[in-house]
């Protein structure tokens, strides 16, 4: 079932000598328990289009549509509830606030949660969370008290807490050592086997490896894509 549909998205930037096309005629579908990876140089759009497809940075033209919802046409308010209950983020710096434990991080996402305002409910799912990405362990520590591939994994609960619709990654290994981003490789590789869609920029050859399909950017504009066995 296709989850997401992108029609002639084109981004233009405001720059001192006009106008810098950032992304170009992006038409493209992501289908629902999809692991797509986008790859290509830096400046190439990649990061663009993630936000784009997240809903923080609106197209110059060109319609987004996710899970029958038009992105664009939402109001601010609804743009804002449509990104914490069906989209999950996560970025190369995780984010973490560093006085908050890694159970309160994850927490977060659930704070203005209207469907969910129960504490109890909203602690279980949060612990739950850090569960599945095998953290539970590490609830009560702060960030600082955790390494690297710990701190990203308590991003990834963050994450899915709201058990998002699609799950979107910036870099999600870049600072990692190779060990480390192979770690949080798996809780995705594991995160999609449950069903989750995802999609992942990366300039790493071992994250294309393991994705299904792999775009390829190349000044803004889809360049390639093929799929892995």
């Amino acid at each position: 079932m296709e989850l997401v549909t992108l029609q002639d998205v084109s981004k233009t930037y405001a720059g001192p000598d006009g106008g810098v096309l950032a992304l170009r005629d992006i038409s493209l579908s992501i289908w629902s328990g999809e692991f797509m990876a986008i790859v290509g140089p830096s400046g190439s759009g990649k990061s663009s289009l993630l936000h784009i497809l997240g809903g923080m940075m609106t197209p110059t033209t060109g319609r987004v549509v996710i899970g029958n919802v038009e992105v664009f046409r939402l109001s601010q308010d609804a743009l804002a509830d449509f990104r914490r209950n069906h989209l999950g983020f996560v970025f190369q710096q995780h984010h973490l606030i560093p006085y908050l434990t890694a159970l309160e991080n994850v927490l977060l996402p659930l704070a203005v949660d209207r469907n969910h305002s129960n504490g109890r409910s909203r602690a279980d799912r949060a612990l739950a969370a850090l569960e599945r990405v095998g953290l539970r362990q590490r609830a009560h520590h702060l960030p600082d008290q955790l390494s690297g591939g710990e701190q990203g994994r308590v991003a990834i609960a963050r994450a899915i807490v709201n058990d998002p619709h699609l799950i979107l990654a910036d870099e999600p290994t870049g600072s990692l050592d190779s060990a480390t981003g192979g770690a949080i490789l798996e809780v995705f590789a594991e995160l999609n086997r449950q069903g989750h869609t995802i999609v992942v920029v990366t300039h790493s050859p071992r994250t294309a490896e393991i994705a299904q399909r792999v775009i390829t950017m190349q000044d803004g504009a889809i360049h390639s894509e093929r799929g892995n066995p």
